[in-house]
């Protein structure tokens, strides 16, 4: 849902892309069960600017507010 709106982010760890094995990272930190697995890690450059941040804040609530409506884990 962030890729259609041309943002760019991951739910695994950047050396493990198309794995859907949760982030050895945070694995490692003992980040518990849904929390890993509902993780988003966001990569940023000196070429990223204030508006895609803000881009990314404008449209992260309606994308979570929608997978919450489909999940069959959040009551």
């Amino acid at each position: 849902m962030l890729d259609d709106r041309g943002i760019c982010a991951s739910t695994g760890s950047a050396c493990a892309s198309g794995s859907l094995e949760p982030s050895h990272v945070l694995r490692a930190m003992n980040v518990e069960g849904v929390s890993v697995h509902g993780s988003i890690r966001f990569s940023l450059s000196t070429y990223n600017t204030d508006e895609d941040v803000n881009a990314v804040l404008t449209e992260l609530p309606k994308v979570v507010k929608r997978l919450r409506e489909l999940s069959p884990f959040v009551s």
